[in-house]
């Protein structure tokens, strides 16, 4: 059987720098016009792979890059809802689980019209941030006024991106976004435990699981009682039609994501500067500040005073989920943030709960603490490193003015790449590459990486 780690094994014995090693898996899995996030295991267009996919693009051909977005943008709810998954449609209803029947999204009314098959779902908001990258790289080039003019008419829809996320997914005005599903970004993330527990299942329709043909350890992804109540809550969110003010008021799964939150807050300060690149409204920009303003608010309320740590508030309970994953570090993402905030945080972030582990191979931040219990350094989102994730906590360290600490962390993921090549995440205490090789949003942020 042929599988993702072959094709990434066959991919680092061509020779080259990494560069074009890089930007060779965006082409082997470039679909003309957007992206696999992967050969075999992910063959559709997600959401925030594909941003980070355009930041990776931008180093390679800017128009592209555009491109990238544009597409996935044709797929964007009425609500403004960017979704999860766009889907393949060649690719075939075997070829992924959950598929685009098993979603069955035409339950709303929100839903996109003979555009194209999605999930009913979305993901942490990057793209603003890609499409901010994309324009420093075209500013001053042959390509600037088409860009300027792309970015123009994709303004409006970042727009109605982020209102969904600040104000339909957060209806009290928190400054917290509310996650409907572990899939909405950290799928089998020691955050979600306790909530997932809660649940009372009822039928799941049979299902065969795709990923673990691909992924040749099964210890590497959710366990099979854990998919059960992924899909239990993908019935009940067809059952609500997906509707959020539904969801709001009877849906078991509502917790506010301090992460999601975080990414959002980085994302509207691009936004802020695209609202300057296309000549926006002032009460556009208002509009984003005041989003920003809340956010902020919104994550400086879940910091543990003890921890120093950013939790996500269960909102069943009211009660903050007391586990250290990187989402606690969340602070450092924003470059706005108060000053105590990011000093407190940045402390943590070098300690031996997260990069300053005496134990890890690089000094990067993985995705739960090793000083966890139910840290495990082979399982998904439970304890690998996830080259995306310390690419965002490189941005925030940099645009936050913390040049030297963004630096070394770059200078430390780079080295991590050169070993261990495309991988999707890998094992923090021995270099083993895990997951999906030839992984898109890792080759992309391996690109920007090399020319920052």
């Amino acid at each position: 059987m042929s599988t993702d780690t072959d094709l990434g094994h066959v991919s680092l014995l061509t020779g080259g720098s990494l560069a074009g090693q890089a930007a060779g898996v965006l082409r082997t899995n470039d679909m003309g016009g957007w992206t696999k996030a992967a050969p075999l295991l992910y063959p559709h267009q997600w959401s925030w792979d594909s941003a980070f996919v355009a930041i990776g693009w931008a180093q390679v051909d800017v128009r592209r890059a555009m491109t990238e977005q544009q597409r996935l943008f044709e797929a964007q709810w009425a609500n403004g809802m960017v979704p999860q998954i766009v889907f393949n449609p060649l690719a075939g209803a075997e070829s992924y689980f959950p598929d685009p029947a098993r979603w069955a999204v035409e339950v709303s009314p929100a839903a996109p019209v003979g555009v194209a098959e999605t999930s009913g779902i979305c993901q942490p908001p990057v793209h603003a941030i890609a499409v901010a990258r994309i324009w420093e790289v075209a500013e001053g080039t042959g390509a600037e006024a088409d860009v300027r003019a792309e970015i123009r008419a994709l303004f409006p829809k970042l727009m109605a991106w982020h209102r969904y996320l600040a104000e339909t997914r957060d209806p009290s005005g928190s400054g917290l976004v509310t996650t409907y599903h572990p899939w909405e970004g950290i799928d089998n993330s020691p955050r979600w435990d306790g909530v997932l527990a809660r649940l009372e299942i009822g039928e799941v329709p049979p299902y065969v699981r795709r990923d673990l043909s691909h992924v040749a350890d099964a210890g590497q992804r959710p366990t099979n009682d854990t998919y059960d109540r992924f899909l239990w809550l993908l019935e009940l969110l067809k059952h609500h039609r997906y509707d959020d003010a539904e969801l709001h008021a009877h849906y078991p799964f509502l917790v506010k994501d301090v992460f999601l939150t975080s990414v959002l807050i980085m994302a509207n300060r691009a936004l802020l500067g695209l609202a300057e690149v296309v000549g926006a409204t002032e009460a556009e920009r208002r509009t984003i500040r005041g989003w920003l303003e809340r956010g902020r608010a919104g994550i400086a309320s879940t910091v543990d005073e003890r921890t120093g740590l950013a939790y996500d508030v269960d909102m069943a309970t009211g009660a903050p989920i007391e586990v250290a994953t990187f989402a606690g570090l969340s602070q450092l993402l924003d470059a706005g943030a108060a000053a105590p905030l990011r000093a407190r945080s940045r402390a943590i972030l070098d300690s031996a709960d997260f990069a300053g582990h005496p134990g890890l191979r690089w000094a990067m931040i993985p995705s739960t603490s090793p000083r966890e219990r139910c840290f495990d350094p082979r399982n998904y989102w439970r304890g690998p490193v996830w080259p995306i994730v310390n690419w965002l906590f490189w941005r925030g360290l940099r645009d936050g003015g913390d040049t030297a600490r963004a630096a070394a962390l770059r200078a430390e993921s780079l080295e991590s790449l050169h070993e261990v090549g495309f991988a999707e995440y890998f094992d923090p205490m021995t270099g083993e590459a895990l997951g999906s090789a030839m992984q898109s949003w890792t080759a992309a942020v391996t690109l920007d990486w090399l020319a920052s």
